[in-house]
């Protein structure tokens, strides 16, 4: 057996940024042009008037204040609301595959280490592009590895720790000498930036997880334990698929309808159930985690959570120290990054690691939909 150990990680950020205020005026003047136009429907009560939305409201209910996107100015038009993502041809580079090709870069180089070293990628991931060839095996291409495998895999916000325990069992097994976990996320192709209550939730970015059989090299983090949960739970949902097609009727050939103000084809969610369905979840496989690993809060130097809401880490934290919690304790790029889906946690790891000395512990935690939980508890060589 072969211990496998994070060697490093790789980030790449888009070029664009949204802040809540350039959000909030392209919501609010496409509210206004939806109100006047079905006035009459909203006058009889057969419409919902849309109401406006505000930079406080979001930056309290979430703690984000922008987010990074691929494309800034098809979100922004109000007759549009979309990133504009130009359609590839085959022999050109999948997007999806590119930007996780630049974070497997990045991983590759802090560790000083080449694809050759590479025996696997997964890509772990909620959004992914197609159903196939697998996005990974693309990546494995862009970064030159003509030896090796690459397989997709989707768990929605917890997908990163899924994958990455999935590549610690086969370098354990000897099944490799070392894998990529390659997290790209783009979001904002699956927000419904018509919806008020969950059009400031996303923003786009990839990262990679680079891990290796400890004795083939120097630094980075243990790996002391990881375990993975799912419980099913319609609250955070997305239906979109190659089904969708087909339930439309006999020669309706138009295309599908995405994009009204509310559209379960796209991200949806009961807020308020997922809070509180979610934290005491997340917060006991956390505690019983640490019990089994005979680990107590002062013992823990750090927790690098998933990125969906500060009010849910804050609260998670605090059950994880048995005290308030936050800043260094539990960081946040939520505030920059807003929700980067499986990306979240791993962000936070990257950004806010490598003030940690030798022998410190800590946990990477993601969860989401599924439900769907994943932690990994790492000590610093």
């Amino acid at each position: 057996m072969s211990e496998a150990v994070i060697r490093a990680t790789g980030l790449w950020t888009p070029p664009h940024s949204i802040s809540n205020e350039e959000l909030v005026a392209a919501y609010n003047a496409y509210a206004e042009r939806y109100n006047g136009e079905h006035a009459d429907d909203i006058s009889r009560g057969e419409l919902e008037a849309l109401t406006p939305s505000s930079a406080e409201f979001i930056e309290k209910a979430s703690g984000i204040k922008s987010r990074f996107v691929v494309e800034k100015d098809g979100v922004l038009d109000i007759t549009r609301m979309m990133p504009n993502i130009p359609e590839r041809s085959n022999d050109e580079p999948a997007i999806l595959a590119e930007i996780g090709a630049h974070a497997a870069r990045d991983a590759l180089e802090r560790a000083g280490k080449t694809p050759a070293d590479v025996d696997g990628i997964i890509v772990a991931a909620s959004n992914m592009q197609r159903a196939y060839p697998a996005v990974a095996i693309e990546v494995q291409q862009l970064l030159g590895m003509e030896h090796g495998f690459g397989f997709d895999m989707n768990v929605a916000c917890s997908s990163a720790t899924f994958g990455m325990q999935a590549a610690a069992d086969m370098i354990a097994a000897g099944n490799a000498r070392a894998i990529l976990v390659v997290s790209p996320e783009i979001t904002s192709g699956h927000l419904n930036w018509r919806d008020r209550d969950s059009h400031f939730i996303f923003g786009d970015v990839a990262t990679a997880v680079l891990l290796e059989r400890a004795e083939l090299g120097t630094g980075g983090w243990r790996i002391i334990g990881s375990r993975l949960k799912t419980q099913f739970s319609n609250n955070i949902r997305n239906n979109f698929g190659f089904l969708n097609r087909t339930e439309r009727a006999t020669g309706d050939n138009r295309p599908l309808q995405n994009g009204s103000p509310k559209d379960d084809r796209l991200f949806v969610q009961e807020g308020r159930k997922v809070f509180k369905e979610v934290v005491p979840m997340v917060s006991d496989m956390i505690r019983e985690h640490m019990d089994d690993l005979g680990l107590e809060p002062d013992q823990m130097r750090r927790v690098w959570l998933h990125q969906a809401n500060i009010n849910m880490n804050l609260m998670i934290a605090k059950k994880v120290f048995g005290r308030e919690a936050g800043g260094e304790d539990a960081p946040t790029i939520l505030d920059e990054y807003a929700n980067t889906s499986s990306a979240g946690s791993i962000i936070a790891f990257h950004k806010h690691s490598d003030d940690l000395k030798s022998g410190d512990k800590g946990v990477i935690c993601s969860f989401g939909a599924g439900y769907s939980a994943g932690t990994v508890f790492v000590e610093k060589l």
